[in-house]
C-alpha cells in the first residue's frame, strides 16, 4: 500500500464554517495575533486569551467534517495515509482519520502551562484556576508564536517515506510548515488543491495544481492518485 501523505491548513476547516481566524488586516478576531497567541501574550493577560479559545473551542464542538475531511478519510481503504495538518481543530479524526499529526497544538486539549508533558483532553471552558496535577495553571495545548514546533520532526519524516503528496487548505507560505515540501522524494507527485494558487517560482516537477476549494478538489485529486 503506497503511502499518501496529506497537508492540511485553514481552508479545510473553513468549509465546515470554521472560522480561520486571521483577518485580511491581521487580526485573530479583532485581537492582534501576540495578544492571543504569544507566550507575552498569556503573560500579560491569561483571562483574555483563555476567552478567546474558549470560544473558538465552543465553536469547534458545533462544527462537523465536510466532505472533504470525509473523502480523506475515506482514502484509507487505498493508501497508507498520514495527516500532517496546520489546524488545531479535531475534525479529521472525526470524519475517520488514524493517523493525523497536529503541528500548531489541539483545540481539545490543554497541558500544563510549566510541565509541557502534562497533556489532558479538554471540551470544556477553561479559566484561570484550572490546574494541572502539579498545581499549576493550564493553557491552551497550542504552539504559539515564538514558541517551538514540537511535531515538526514527526513531520518531516512522514514527508520523506511518502509515495503521493496533496496539499489541501494551505498557502503553503507560513514557517515552518512551508518548508515540508521540500522533503517529499524526487519524483514524488504533489497535488496542491487551493481556488488561489499562489506558490510563486522556483515550483518542483511533478506539480499538479487543481484550482478548486477543498470539497471539490480534494475528491478530483484523489481519483487522480488513485490512478497512478
Amino acid at each position: 500500500m503506497k503511502k499518501l501523505v496529506v497537508l492540511t491548513g485553514a481552508g479545510i476547516s473553513a468549509e465546515s464554517g470554521l472560522k480561520t481566524f486571521r483577518d485580511a488586516g491581521g487580526l485573530w478576531e479583532g485581537h492582534d495575533v501576540m495578544e492571543v497567541a504569544s507566550p507575552r501574550g498569556w503573560q500579560n493577560d491569561p483571562e483574555l486569551v483563555l476567552d478567546f479559545y474558549n470560544q473558538r473551542r465552543r465553536q469547534l464542538l458545533e462544527t462537523t467534517p465536510n466532505t472533504a475531511h470525509k473523502a480523506i478519510a475515506a482514502a484509507q481503504e487505498h493508501f497508507d495515509v498520514t495527516i500532517i495538518t496546520q489546524n488545531i481543530d479535531d475534525l479529521h479524526e472525526r470524519a475517520g482519520s488514524k493517523q493525523v499529526i497536529h503541528l500548531h497544538g489541539e483545540l481539545l486539549k490543554v497541558r500544563s502551562s510549566e510541565y509541557d508533558h502534562l497533556i489532558y483532553p479538554w471540551e470544556k471552558d477553561l479559566f484561570m484556576g484550572d490546574l494541572c496535577e502539579k498545581q499549576r495553571q493550564l493553557r491552551p495545548h497550542i504552539v504559539w508564536f515564538g514558541e517551538a514546533v514540537p511535531m515538526m520532526e514527526p513531520a518531516i519524516e512522514e514527508v520523506m517515506l511518502a509515495d503521493h503528496l496533496l496539499i489541501v487548505g494551505t498557502s503553503m507560505t507560513v514557517y515552518p510548515a512551508a518548508s515540508l515540501m521540500q522533503y517529499a522524494p524526487q519524483g514524488c507527485p504533489v497535488f496542491f488543491v487551493d481556488p488561489r494558487p499562489n506558490l510563486g517560482p522556483g515550483l518542483r516537477s511533478g506539480l499538479h495544481i487543481i484550482s478548486e476549494n477543498a470539497t471539490t478538489g480534494v475528491p478530483i485529486a484523489l481519483e487522480h492518485l488513485a490512478r497512478i
